[in-house]
């Protein structure tokens, strides 16, 4: 009787039972974020870190300049972020200004949270940046750490 012959059998059958339980609980549709959030920790990678703001919330009316208080939840979120890769995202644009029409307002808009972050430590390789206006309305810009 020979038992080395057979031992792949065994770790292969504790691959396909790990398979299937991994393939049940995709399954199940659970909340991808914490599925991904959940991965990520027994992995021992990062916690994804994401925040999202309306513009008007963050910035001068009409203008691309940070109040005081976009400036503090920027230096919070590069706090949180770390060394990790961030992608900032501008979706939909505010009305036009005398000065700037929407495109232009939301591109001043996304350039200066990416320098904000910059000035926080945040290199700029780290950055990756988009601005879609397709939406019709008020700009939104969410930032992930990945």
């Amino acid at each position: 009787m020979r038992v080395i012959g057979t031992r792949w059998a065994v770790s292969f059958a504790d691959l396909c039972l790990l398979l299937l339980g991994f393939l049940i609980i995709a399954q199940a549709k659970p909340d991808p974020a914490k599925l991904a959030a959940g991965i990520r920790s027994q992995a021992g990678l990062a916690a994804r870190t994401e925040t999202s703001f309306a513009a008007v919330r963050m910035f001068e009316p009409g203008e691309a300049v940070l109040t005081i208080a976009g400036r503090r939840e920027i230096a919070a979120f590069a706090a949180r972020a770390g060394k990790t890769r961030i992608r900032l995202q501008s979706s939909g644009a505010d009305r036009a200004t005398t000065r700037l029409d929407g495109w232009e307002l939301a591109a001043a808009r996304t350039a200066a949270v990416a320098r904000a972050l910059v000035a926080e430590g945040i290199a700029e390789d780290r950055l990756l940046l988009s601005i879609d206006r397709a939406d019709n309305h008020a700009q939104r810009l969410s930032l992930v750490a990945e």
